[in-house]
């Protein structure tokens, strides 16, 4: 991006030209005595009530970095290399799964993670965790809009609702017997997570009894639960949102939970989960966030395996499963503009429950309520809203059986994939994955090592351009997906350029990025397809 470009971005918002954004929501641009003010359709800006917890995140620039306004006098576009490396990393997460004497059983080697945001505060989440109770470890992306709160809920929620599904009676006998007890009950999963994600503390006693509510459901069943993979992964994907509708409806006595409950229903968000069970890989997929396989073919060559589909406008099976839940009435206003009803580009998401509920349950729900304006809900229901719910939480569930070949697997919210290709993100992390084993300290050599050799070895190295990486890969793909230019290298004047903007324009240019990337133990893959050929 050249300096000519990065004075148009800005004189463009002093203007006031409308951009076309990326946006989940319509953006309207209201010039007002030479200034701009963003509105959503449904949520405004990012205020919380005096007393009332807030639902940020810290994962936000720091403000001696990024601009606030387009109408500051002093707007530079400037940052130092240590700087930038500072934003893009602040997010980084990355585990090793431990190797038991010498032999790693799981087919996980590690996974690296990162989380760049560009609302304020950011309204993606993610999760990763190892089962305790059952088998495997699961990965999940959730990319929030209207704010971050349903996305905040899904994290902390679902992934227990998986693995309470996959249990088997006695575990949940057991589970029943200690909470009926007052003891402690076993612990479901082991999180993994960066020291800046954030929980609803407040809540977390409610969260649990409604999960309990749900596993007493599941003892209630007159036969053993024994859902399949895919079975359990949709019910709890079902149940959640269910419980999210419900949660809001109900009475509260303290008016803390009954907002949280508040933004939760009338937020939104997608999802991506990843189970990951030895050589079995289930992923689950609600909206546009996205999942792919890096697979290394025998010819070296590298292919990309998609897992999900984006449910959305452009999804003609969507377009199809919408008509035939609705009447033929309603064929042409569905999808306007490519965005259902004309608001949402995601056609399944979590809570969202303006386009679920219909209008008299929506009515009396707000009009009870404390001041929902102060709660960023926008109140606003489509002239085309007849036969409700337009909006389902409902996953697609792929399966794939994982073979030596696969690598590994990138999940990501949609920010990344709106500036990379699915095809581009495997390249980079292939490209990424080599240049760190070129780099790694050579301990044996095939050659007597002399003065001439290692002369040879360092040439080798400069001929490949290989330069200070990011260690963790999630980062390098962010670096790319906001600094590339036209060529497929990353200009530094544009990376400098995407995360000084201010926040009244950055949205315009780039949505919240959230990636892990999960690398796959090849030799225990491999180990199993012997052991049972």
């Amino acid at each position: 991006m050249s300096r000519t470009v990065s004075s148009w971005i800005l004189s463009s918002a002093r203007n006031s030209i409308v951009l076309q954004g990326k946006g989940r929501l319509y953006s309207i641009c209201v010039p007002n005595r030479n200034k701009i003010k963003w509105k959503l359709v449904f949520s405004k800006t990012h205020l919380y009530p005096a007393g009332n917890c807030s639902l940020d995140n810290t994962f936000s620039l720091k403000k001696a970095f990024r601009h606030t306004s387009t109408e500051e006098e002093q707007f530079s576009f400037q940052l130092s290399p240590s700087q930038i490396n500072d934003i893009l990393r602040a997010g980084e997460l990355s585990h090793r799964i431990l190797d038991l004497n010498g032999k790693n059983a799981n087919s996980v080697l590690r996974f690296e993670s990162n989380q760049l945001a560009s609302n304020t505060p950011v309204e993606d989440r993610r999760s990763a965790a190892t089962c305790l109770q059952t088998k495997g470890m699961m990965f999940g992306v959730f990319d929030g809009h209207a704010g971050s709160a349903c996305a905040q809920a899904v994290s902390e929620r679902l992934l227990h609702y998986i693995a309470v599904s996959l249990m088997s009676r006695q575990t949940l006998e057991e589970m029943e017997l200690a909470a009926e007890c007052l003891k402690p009950v076993p612990p479901i999963l082991q999180w993994h997570k960066h020291l800046n994600d954030t929980e609803y503390q407040e809540i977390t006693s409610q969260y649990f009894e409604n999960l309990r509510v749900y596993w007493q459901h599941l003892l209630d069943l007159d036969a053993e639960p024994a859902f399949s993979l895919e079975e359990a992964m949709i019910c709890a994907f079902k149940r959640l949102d269910s419980d999210i509708s419900l949660e809001v409806q109900a009475p509260q006595e303290k008016e803390l939970m009954r907002n949280i409950a508040l933004q939760v229903a009338f937020s939104g968000a997608t999802a991506c989960v990843a189970h990951i069970d030895g050589v079995h890989l289930h992923v689950a997929n609600t909206g546009d966030c996205r999942a792919i396989l890096g697979v290394h073919e025998e010819d070296g060559t590298w292919s990309t395996l998609p897992l999900t589909r984006d449910h959305n406008a452009f999804n003609e099976f969507e377009i199809r499963r919408l008509k035939r839940e609705h009447p033929r009435s309603e064929e042409k206003t569905l999808f306007v503009n490519d965005r259902l009803l004309g608001i949402l580009i995601p056609s399944r998401a979590f809570g969202d429950v303006q386009l679920k509920w219909s209008k008299e349950l929506q009515h009396s729900i707000l009009e009870n309520s404390c001041d929902v304006e102060a709660l960023n809900i926008y109140q606003y229901v489509p002239p085309s809203y007849y036969t409700p719910p337009y909006l389902t939480a409902e996953p697609e569930v792929t399966y794939h059986k994982l073979r030596g070949k696969d690598k590994f697997l990138v999940i990501a919210s949609d920010g990344l994939w709106e500036m990379l290709s699915n095809e581009k993100v495997v390249e980079l992390v292939a490209g990424h994955l080599t240049e760190l084993n070129v780099q790694k300290p050579q301990l044996a050599f095939e050659k007597p090592v002399n003065l001439g050799y290692m002369h040879s070895l360092l040439l080798q190295r400069k001929n490949r351009g290989v330069t200070s990486l990011d260690q963790n890969v999630a980062t390098h793909l962010i670096r790319h997906a906001i600094g590339s230019n036209e060529y497929g290298e990353v200009d530094q004047e544009k990376l400098t350029a995407m995360l000084t903007l201010p926040e009244d324009l950055a949205r315009m240019y780039r949505d919240d990025i959230t990636v892990t990337v999960i690398y796959f133990n090849s030799e225990t893959i491999e180990n199993y397809h012997r052991n049972n050929e």
